[in-house]
């Protein structure tokens, strides 16, 4: 699959989006708006759609280097305790700090997210047993009992609907205004960019890497650094996005081979467009409802993994 490929289905996908909704948008329109249209342009749809590229694609490379990290795909912030951990992080914030703006929330997760992905990587390191399979069924062990944690204090606090809305990833809310820090992404991956080859060495093991002079720990660290604050600023604004970071690079390795730099746009677009493909279904399957996008993503992502499971032989997962 060529990269053009890619950019095209987006540029397709995304002229759909926008003119999908329940006020009468019409692409035939689109130059003589009116100010209700335009409106709903601006403050709605645009912001739905760059919250949605951004929250596909960020959260694919997550996956990604988190796999060539723990040299294992199957590995991902869905099944490392990751996104289980920011939306602690949330929670609390919410209970310590109640008149806390979006920025300090965002930071509050970011460290608890850091440090859940930390514990992970530190859990890793001691297992002896690194089957394929069974590293993400610790992981997920792992989340469901910080998921537990979560929910307890939810109950205690009477914050329980407040829980429930982070476990249910949905863009029906996002508009301009409330979407912003999803931005903060976008340097965040030009980092990996420049980090890409340095996380393929460090994915050779720690040996392998300092025996060509790198470091292998401040890159790894780098690399938790990344997954962390991307994954606390598309769980504050959009909710958890299931098995995202999981099926996307392991598509991606299938075709383009295990090379995080040459891998690293192919996933980021395939990861917007599988977003974007599930937010459009959800929406006009029940339409004028929709459906929540983390259960479209977490519908057809399943299926991807049993796929992926089943098939790993062949495919070297």
């Amino acid at each position: 699959m060529k990269v053009w490929h890619l950019v095209l289905a987006a540029l397709v996908l995304s002229f759909t989006s926008i003119f999908i909704g329940v006020s009468d948008v019409a692409p035939w329109n689109i130059f003589n708006l009116s100010g209700d249209q335009l409106e709903i342009l601006t403050i709605s749809r645009l912001p739905r759609l760059a919250s949605i590229l951004i929250a596909g694609a960020s959260m694919s490379i997550c996956g990604l280097i988190m796999q060539q990290l723990s040299k294992n795909k199957f590995v991902s912030p869905t099944t490392s305790g990751t996104l289980d951990s920011a939306r602690l992080g949330i929670l609390v914030a919410l209970m310590m700090f109640t008149s806390a703006s979006p920025l300090q929330k965002m930071l509050i997760s970011f460290l608890f997210a850091l440090l859940g992905t930390f514990i992970f990587m530190k859990v890793l390191d001691k297992i002896k047993f690194k089957d394929a399979v069974f590293i993400p069924l610790v992981g997920l062990m792992f989340g469901n009992i910080i998921s537990s944690i979560a929910t307890f204090l939810a109950y205690r606090h009477d914050m329980i609907q407040n829980m429930s809305s982070w476990m249910q990833g949905d863009f029906s809310m996002v508009m301009s205004g409330n979407y912003e820090l999803m931005y903060v992404s976008i340097p965040i991956l030009a980092i990996a960019y420049l980090y890409a080859n340095k996380f393929t060495i460090a994915g050779m093991g720690e040996d392998f890497a300092r025996n060509l002079g790198l470091n292998y720990r401040q890159v790894v660290n780098i690399g938790l650094v990344i997954v962390a604050l991307v994954t606390s600023s598309v769980v504050l604004t959009a909710g958890i996005i299931p098995f995202l970071g999981l099926i996307i690079p392991n598509i991606v390795t299938i075709y383009q081979g295990d090379h995080l730099k040459k891998s690293l746009l192919h996933t980021a677009l395939l990861g917007a467009n599988f977003v974007l493909a599930c937010d459009i279904i959800g929406r006009i399957v029940i339409y004028p409802y929709e459906i929540p996008i983390s259960l479209t993503v977490g519908v057809i992502g399943s299926g991807i993994f049993i796929y992926l499971l089943l098939r790993r032989k062949k495919y070297g997962l």
